[in-house]
């Protein structure tokens, strides 16, 4: 059984993602647009700057950068 996904911000998303390897390369609003550099092969991913993400849109994150749960909250 999968554990259950925390609730974060964008903030903290980010910055997970970050240690992924992805970078930040723009903001436009409260929206933050990541991409990774390893040409192409995974999805660039969008994330809203809120206090809270929602699990749906975490999850779908999570599955974009290719991503198993357990390893997301190793890098909380």
């Amino acid at each position: 059984m999968n554990p259950k996904l925390p609730i974060v911000s964008g903030r903290e998303a980010v910055s997970c993602f970050e240690r992924l390897g992805y970078r930040v390369v723009r903001q436009r609003g409260s929206h933050i647009r990541l991409h990774h550099p390893d040409g192409g092969r995974r999805k660039p991913l969008t994330i809203p700057d809120h206090h809270a993400l929602g699990k749906g849109l975490l999850r779908k994150l999570l599955r974009d950068a290719d991503i198993s749960i357990e390893r997301f909250l190793q890098l909380l």
